[in-house]
């Protein structure tokens, strides 16, 4: 894997996610430091934006665990990336419902206009990424979007680009 996006700032990404798990008085000869991966995790991902393999060893190490015992927790939650995401993370649902309202469309259109294709890597200027996912449990608004955690229904492919848009405005 390649470490280049994470030299950026990474020493102050590092020292903030430290100053997180030092919060926790997390205590080798206590078995409950396990407990905390999880929370850990969700922080660190919300810190450096992914789970590359130099922050899962550096959590292990901060929790007294082992780097297998990380990735298996990392590997298992579909929450998780090891990969590096856009700003505005983009989901498209795929259910049944979404495709058979044309969601496959509103996809193709986004992927178009962002020169990307989904689940590969995020946009060059890093704003955006895209997921093909499966069924998101909105069935009743499909087609679905989700940019950020924030839900679009009925979305045709000319909608799509305008929300695309507006999140190109944000930066």
């Amino acid at each position: 894997m390649c470490c280049t996006k994470l030299s950026e700032g990474a020493a102050a990404k590092f020292a903030e996610l430290d100053a997180f798990i030092d919060t926790l008085g997390i205590d080798r000869a206590d078995e409950r430091r396990r407990g905390r991966l999880i929370q850990v995790l969700h922080r660190a991902q919300d810190i450096f934006g992914y789970l590359p393999r130099e922050v899962q060893i550096h959590v292990a190490k901060k929790l007294f665990l082992t780097e297998a015992q990380v990735s298996g927790v990392v590997s298992f939650y579909n929450y998780f990336t090891t990969e590096p995401k856009g700003k505005y993370c983009i989901d498209v649902c795929m259910g049944t419902a979404c495709y058979v309202k044309g969601s496959e469309k509103v996809l193709s259109e986004i992927e178009r206009v962002l020169g990307i294709k989904a689940d590969t890597n995020p946009t060059e200027d890093g704003l955006f990424s895209i997921s093909a996912l499966r069924c998101v449990g909105a069935c009743g608004l499909a087609p679905v979007m989700i940019v950020n955690g924030k839900v679009y229904g009925k979305v045709t492919p000319a909608k799509a680009v305008e929300i695309v848009n507006e999140y190109k405005k944000l930066g």
